[in-house]
């Protein structure tokens, strides 16, 4: 007796107009919806599968869009942004419940998620939601909430599923005073003392978040540095600001945690100090949503933390027709380089000539309070090249639109290469951090510097003018002006 493939079976069956797709995405986050859209810009047809009820994977759901607008209702509620100007203080701390706050951020959420299934529909590309997994290279079986199952063939397979939270078992996940990232927007009512452990991106920019609405909190790492790829200068900075609000806990870490009190969460740490909570986030990193998906089935070996291998230009390192983009592939596990990687697989994928490769110089924005950005070179990673530099500063302070906006502790900082005064880096911290660090990346991608800035005319008052300014300061330094 013969044995026929599943593969076979949808390619001679009467399935074949139905179930096979040019390409077929699995996951429907950032680098899944715009991996779709990209083949179909193409005229290929395509499929997403989804195991979420909703589209938008983490970064509409979950994470990037609901995380930072509730960042924006926590500075807007608290009247935190007013209370840097004089006399002023609208603080509704004593009033502000968690519907307040997440009312905001459902609301842009909820069109996020249309303005995402309107791009899929307007391109043609069918939407799935079930669980699938791979039963050949070519073919998967998806298993819909009914219970029931359909096979899918996809000539081209792109592996955009995501991440979630790691859970470490010290910690009792199932005691709902005990969260992970994804779930803590969720919470009913606000903590009078939060405790949060790991002082990376996510931890800090909660941290912030909840401080901001009068919350107590406490970061605990087992670090001595915050953020340490950040220049060191803009770490130190941001960290003494946060620390007016945030209790800080270096070199620790969680040997016990102990939920079993009705009101109080205990935490132990390695220095013996035990902190009480009635609210506890775990930020112990992400893992690539890759554990139920059968790999090894399509011939897909994994990485750590179920990382998939993938060659510059996201093609998988062990199957020609598989892709994979986005968390899935780890760091640096953006939402915006997830997209943009996704659309770089496809174009390799069609032999599209849209999108050639990534760009050399990415950006990196951090939500905190406040913000914090940077793309390029920081002066530690000059030093270590060895490199010669120039270093131009400007401060808010010393401009009349960070004294309108109040800004008080925020500065510019761009580095240009002694000799050419090229732009090698640019930090930012301060209100607009993360929009204004767009404009040194532009210059960067662009082989642009000092020359470029010091002919530009930026608007008056702006933020804008910081560039002109940290210029000049960097030109005097250089000894190419004279004040």
């Amino acid at each position: 007796m013969t044995t026929v493939s599943h593969s076979q079976e949808i390619n001679e069956g009467s399935a074949l107009n139905s179930n096979r797709y040019d390409l077929i995405v699995l996951g429907g986050g950032p680098a899944g919806t715009c991996g779709a859209n990209t083949a179909a810009y193409f005229g290929k047809r395509v499929a997403v599968i989804e195991q979420a009820p909703h589209l938008g994977g983490a970064g509409i759901n979950s994470g990037t869009i609901p995380s930072k607008t509730l960042r924006e209702s926590a500075l807007a509620l608290s009247g935190l942004r007013s209370r840097n100007l004089h006399g002023v203080d609208l603080s509704l701390r004593r009033n502000a419940t968690v519907a307040d706050l997440m009312h905001h951020a459902q609301y842009v959420t909820t069109c996020e998620r249309k303005r995402v299934e309107s791009n899929l529909a307007k391109n043609r590309v069918e939407y799935f939601t079930g669980k699938a997994r791979f039963v050949d290279p070519h073919t998967l079986n998806v298993t819909h909430a009914d219970g029931s199952e359909r096979l899918f063939y996809g000539d081209i397979i792109l592996i955009a599923t995501g991440s979630v939270p790691t859970r470490p078992p010290e910690f009792p996940f199932e005691d709902d005073r005990v969260h992970d990232s994804d779930e803590l927007l969720e919470i009913k009512t606000l903590p009078d003392r939060l405790v949060i452990i790991g002082a990376g991106v996510i931890g800090c920019e909660y941290a912030c978040t909840f401080a901001a609405m009068g919350v107590e909190v406490h970061l605990v790492d087992g670090r001595d540095t915050l953020l340490p790829f950040l220049d060191r200068e803009v770490s130190a900075i941001l960290m003494d600001v946060m620390a007016k609000s945030i209790n800080f806990h270096w070199n620790e870490r969680v040997t016990k945690c102990d939920a079993s009190d009705a009101t109080t969460v205990r935490v132990t740490l390695t220095s013996g100090d035990v902190l009480e909570c009635d609210g506890l986030l775990v930020c112990a990193g992400r893992t690539s949503r890759t554990a139920d998906l059968n790999l090894d089935l399509a011939g897909v070996t994994l990485g750590k933390r179920g990382v998939i291998p993938v060659t510059s230009r996201y093609r998988t390192t062990d199957v020609a027709h598989i892709y994979a983009a986005g968390d899935v592939i780890g760091p640096p596990a953006l939402a915006a380089t997830s997209m943009e990687q996704a659309r770089i697989a496809m174009c390799e994928a069609f032999g599209v000539l849209g999108k050639a490769d990534m760009s050399p110089v990415l950006p990196i924005g951090i939500y905190t309070i406040p913000e914090a950005a940077m793309a390029g070179e920081t002066e530690e990673a000059l030093r270590e090249k060895g490199i010669e530099y120039v270093v131009g500063r400007s401060r808010y302070s010393d401009h009349p639109r960070g004294q309108i906006i109040g800004e008080q502790d925020g500065f510019l900082k761009l580095l240009f290469r002694r000799g050419d005064m090229k732009l090698l880096g640019v930090h930012v911290l301060g209100e607009q951090a993360t929009e204004i660090v767009h404009l040194g990346l532009l210059a960067m991608v662009m082989d642009g510097g000092a020359e470029a800035f010091n002919r530009i005319c930026f608007n008056y008052p702006t933020l804008g003018d910081l560039y002109k300014f940290a210029t000049y300061d960097a030109l005097i330094t250089e000894g190419a002006i004279h004040g």
